[in-house]
């Protein structure tokens, strides 16, 4: 009887919990209202900060964390983040993201587990507008009629694309892809990786600027930006090798971002079909709805390729719909559409292999090690040499990997390079990433190693 009685609290208490969240097009204060709200609802596993730069204007650039212990990078705990609205006119992404904060909140609240398996076990950050400012603009543009009026008497006025400086903001980062091209020019065996050294080599913009701390500051495993006037899973490269405006430019790690974009395309009902939207470069049937994003039009100083060539995370860019700013009446309907996309590619932050770098004598951590794929699944035999990903000050690493066999080489200075074999399952939400702890022996070094475990009680 007594079994029974708590049940019933039980469902009482989860059916009593409803969110308060409206489908519209929420304005700058509405967002930060209600991720606030969000906040307060969910204290216990988010976290609501901005970054150390506002926007043209002063407007905040928010973002909320979900973790099982906000505010903390726990050890081999992995980092996501998804961002919208770089385009302040492409304003469906933003709303997603908006309504998928309320939905972790919501769903964590209500007792789901896998909600609350991702959240303790990923520390999860969400940006929905990187262009405040943008966003004001492309609403008054479509909104205000005198304003509405002007745009098409004066082409140059801008719609809300660009910032407050009338800067496309996915034009506005460090082209380091030049750079890679420019070191392979003078050695084939250059390291391709953490290519940013601080220096922008020119003026960028605060929201810019703010995204390239936050990018390079926080060991992001995995990431997604979104944009609107397509139906498609871009990937690397976004810039092409010759300048050419149209030319299939592969990353060392083309396979698994050809596996990823496919995450979430073939969860999207109508991404995986390769939906045009009218123009003759949209045609993503053969793809299934995805594309390398050189084969279909060249971006340079991009965020997308930025993540890549300056960081470890691997970063996606998903077009979410042919409309960049639908009606409110569509955007219930486009949350159903994502929300699984959304679910599932967060997950993906665990697919491949994890584990610490040590010193085999002091067992301490190493930082910077480089683990790099000597060979393995098909699409990492390309002419380019591998992006290694480096290990954090607690000497962890995560990389992202498809089911395989894959040869790794582990180097760090003053240490003797190990070259192991690993197995790399398939993905599995409950086993998650493959764990492999590597130790490495110092050079010139005597003795045996220490009897110990490797660190697990690290706090950063």
């Amino acid at each position: 009887m007594l079994t029974h009685l708590l049940v019933v609290l039980v469902i009482s208490a989860a059916s009593c919990l409803q969110s308060s969240f409206v489908f519209k097009h929420h304005d700058n204060s509405e967002v930060v209202k209600e991720l606030t709200r969000i906040h307060h609802e969910c204290l216990s596993i988010t976290r609501l900060y901005d970054l150390n730069h506002t926007s043209v204007r002063g407007q905040p650039l928010v973002v909320i964390e979900f973790s099982g212990n906000p505010g903390v990078h726990e050890p081999l705990e992995p980092e996501f983040k998804y961002v919208a609205n770089m385009h302040g006119d492409e304003t469906l992404g933003r709303e997603l993201l908006l309504k998928l904060a309320d939905e972790l909140c919501y769903s964590f609240r209500a007792g789901d587990p896998e909600t609350a398996r991702l959240i303790d076990t990923t520390r999860i950050h969400i940006m929905p507008s990187m262009n405040p400012d943008g966003w004001d603009a492309a609403t008054k543009a479509k909104f205000d009629v005198s304003s509405y009026l002007t745009y098409f008497t004066q082409l140059t006025q801008s719609t809300g694309r660009e910032n407050a400086h009338g800067v496309d903001l996915n034009r506005d980062f460090p082209d380091l892809q030049r750079k890679m091209h420019l070191m392979l020019r003078r050695s084939k065996d250059s390291a391709i990786h953490h290519l940013f050294d601080g220096d922008t080599g020119r003026a960028i913009q605060p929201e810019t600027q703010a995204l390239i701390e936050w990018i390079t500051s926080i060991p992001f495993v995995l990431s997604a930006n979104f944009h609107g006037g397509a139906l498609v899973a871009n990937y690397p490269f976004d810039d092409t090798n010759d300048g050419s405006r149209r030319q299939y430019t592969p990353s060392p790690d083309e396979a698994v971002f050809q596996q990823l974009a496919r995450v979430y395309a073939d969860n999207h009902p109508q991404m995986h079909l390769g939906v045009s939207c009218g123009f003759v470069s949209d045609n993503f049937t053969s793809t299934g709805g995805i594309t390398n994003g050189a084969a279909w039009y060249k971006v340079t100083g991009g965020m997308q390729d930025f993540n890549y060539l300056a960081s470890n995370s691997l970063d996606l860019t998903i077009e979410v719909g042919c409309e960049k700013y639908p009606p409110a009446s569509e955007l219930a309907e486009e949350w159903e559409n994502n929300k699984s996309p959304l679910m599932e590619f967060m997950w993906r932050v665990h697919q491949g292999i994890k584990g610490f770098v040590i010193n085999a004598l002091t067992r301490e951590p190493i930082n910077e090690a480089e683990i790099s794929v000597l060979s393995g699944s098909e699409g990492y035999d390309l002419k380019l040499p591998d992006r290694a990903v480096t290990t954090t000050k607690l000497g962890e690493f995560w990389r992202i990997l498809p089911p395989g066999n894959f040869t790794l080489r582990v180097t760090a200075a003053g240490y003797e390079t190990r070259i192991i074999k690993v197995r790399i399952p398939e993905f599995d939400k409950q086993r998650g990433a493959a764990r492999e702890d590597i130790t490495l022996q110092p050079k010139s070094a005597t003795g045996s190693p220490k009897p110990g475990v490797v660190p697990t009680d690290f706090s950063q």
